[in-house]
Parts: C-alpha cells; sequence; structure tokens
C-alpha cells in the first residue's frame, strides 16, 4: 500500500485482497476475551473530525486501541480551529508532536489530499466533503464478498442521495475493481451533475426507476439521504422521495429474502428504508458495523507495522 488512503485509486485489486485477508484475523479478535494485539504499541494516532460522526470515529478509535496504538480524539469543536486556527496550522502543530498517523474527516473536498502534504504522518481520509469515504467502501465491499462469497460479475444497486454522498463514490471505484456490475439509482435531482461521462470512464449504470432495476439485483444498498447537506427542494416531500426510490415493505417483498440489504448508516428510517427492510434478516447493516473495526484494523496495520510502513 502507498503511505496514506485518501482514495479507492491508492488501493489495487491485490492491495484490497491483502487487506480483506488480514481484516478476516482481525474479525477474530473481536470474538476473544482479551482483544489485544501488540502489533502498533508505540505508535501515536490521531483521530481528527471536523465533521460529527459515530460509527467511524469509534471504530478508528477501537481499532487503534486494540492494536496497542496510543488513539487520541480531537474534534473541530474542541480544537484551536473553533477560534480560528486554520486547518495547516491545526494539522502541522499535530504532526510536530511526533503522532504517526492522523485520520481525518473534514467537510472540505480534497481535505485529506491537503493535508498530506503538509505532513509526513500517514493520512487516512475519514470522508472529506462530498469527495470520497474509502475505509468506508472497503469494509462495505468486505461485508458484500463475505456475504456473496465473490463480487465477480455481481449486480450491486446503490440507491439514494448520490449527489451529497462521498460513500456513493467511493464504492462505485471499489466495486467496480472488485468485478462487480454496479448501477446508481437516484431521482434526476439527487444523480449528480457530470455522471454520465464519470459512468462510462469507470464503468457503472445509472438509472432513475429502482423497481425495474431490483429485479437484477444481487445485493442492495440504500444510502442516506443528507438532508443536513441540502439547500433547497430535491425532492417534494418525504412521502414522495419514499414511494419512488425508498426501500419498502413492498419492494422488500419482491427483492426476496436471498439478497443482502446495506446502509453504511445512520439510517433515516421510513424514509430511504423501511424498519422491515433494515431489521430483516438479509440486513447486513451490523456486519457492516463489525466489519469496519476489522477492516479499519487492517488498514491501520498495514499502514504503520511492518515492512512497507514508510512507503512512498
Amino acid at each position: 500500500m502507498k503511505k496514506h488512503l485518501l482514495s479507492i485509486d491508492d488501493v489495487t485489486t491485490d492491495d484490497i485482497a491483502t487487506l480483506f485477508e488480514t481484516a478476516a484475523e482481525m474479525h477474530d479478535v473481536q470474538r476473544r476475551q482479551v482483544k489485544k494485539l501488540p502489533a502498533l504499541r508505540g505508535r501515536t494516532i490521531i483521530n481528527l473530525f471536523f465533521e460529527d460522526s459515530t460509527r467511524t470515529r469509534s471504530s478508528f478509535e477501537i481499532a487503534g486501541k486494540w492494536l496497542s496504538a496510543d488513539t487520541i480524539n480531537i474534534t473541530g469543536k474542541g480544537s484551536s480551529a473553533s477560534k480560528g486556527e486554520s486547518l495547516r496550522d491545526t494539522v502541522r502543530t499535530i504532526a510536530a508532536m511526533g503522532v504517526d498517523a492522523v485520520v481525518m474527516r473534514h467537510a472540505a473536498s480534497g481535505s485529506a489530499l491537503q493535508v498530506s502534504q503538509w505532513i509526513d504522518a500517514a493520512v487516512i481520509n475519514a470522508g472529506d466533503g462530498t469527495h470520497e469515504h474509502p475505509s468506508q467502501a472497503l469494509l462495505d465491499a468486505y461485508t458484500l464478498q463475505r456475504s456473496l462469497g465473490s463480487l465477480e460479475g455481481r449486480h450491486v444497486v446503490l440507491v439514494g442521495d448520490l449527489t451529497h454522498s462521498r460513500v456513493f463514490r467511493s464504492n462505485v471505484l471499489c466495486l467496480t475493481k472488485l468485478g462487480a456490475q454496479v448501477t446508481v439509482v437516484a431521482p434526476p435531482t439527487l444523480m449528480p451533475s457530470g455522471v454520465d461521462a464519470w459512468s462510462k470512464q469507470v464503468g457503472f449504470a445509472t438509472s432513475y426507476d429502482l423497481d425495474a432495476v431490483l429485479l437484477s439485483a444481487d445485493a442492495v444498498m440504500m444510502l442516506r439521504v443528507q438532508r443536513e447537506r441540502m439547500s433547497g427542494g430535491y425532492f417534494p416531500s418525504a412521502r414522495e422521495y419514499t414511494v419512488g426510490y425508498g426501500l419498502t415493505r413492498d419492494r422488500l417483498a419482491t427483492l426476496g429474502g436471498e439478497v443482502p440489504i446495506c446502509h453504511p448508516g445512520p439510517m433515516n428510517r421510513g424514509l430511504e428504508i423501511a424498519a422491515d427492510a433494515a431489521d430483516a434478516a438479509q440486513s447486513l447493516v451490523l456486519d457492516q458495523v463489525s466489519a469496519g473495526l476489522a477492516v479499519r484494523m487492517s488498514i491501520l496495520n498495514h499502514l504503520l507495522a511492518g515492512e512497507g510502513s514508510n512507503n512512498d
């Protein structure tokens, strides 16, 4: 692997396979009574989150601690950034303390790449604006691969607010890299501009008709409607969105009980996903959380432990 994980473009298919092999071993650690490995003893990891997070921040924190690293959480509100300090000064101050890695979430797209050019520590992008969220895509692919056996030739459908979703962008890159056939579905107002050109470049399909696409789906991933990022009416009402693009009880029945359902969370129950679907036997939502910890342990291990941890 490269020194940083800023985008899915930073990992090859061989890298992903290696990360998944290690993640499977880390998954076993979760079942132990004592969940500590010495791999990152003496390493220091800063979780620097300028946006709210439950799953990503806590799983990176636990992942670091279970690998015996010293982990410290810093939020935007709890840092000097709230006093007007620039991002550059904030991260350079942190790096000057001799930390080994910075896991960062920021509202500005491209911020993780910029930070990686300012400091020598490894930088892991935990979500930058509407750009990417590579560790989420890796854990989603890992979860689906464990459920389906292989992603090669499998039809994976991503549904929801694509315009504001960094998870969508990383998932498309990761899933297509692993051989999946991907279709993204959204209302026209939530289909990103330029998506047609990008779909031809990457190799995925787009659709506005969820019911037609679900008929051939091998897996479905529902994406959150990110109302906090919206300024204006992207759809007439919550009810109309649910009728057109929600995974309702009726659509769940059409889907059948063998098709896995994913959601990166947090879920807007009753909007993009019905409670019946979120809690169905085929739902992998909690599996994704467990996989997230294993995959993030694997990422930290490969970036910071042993040979290759200082590769450019």
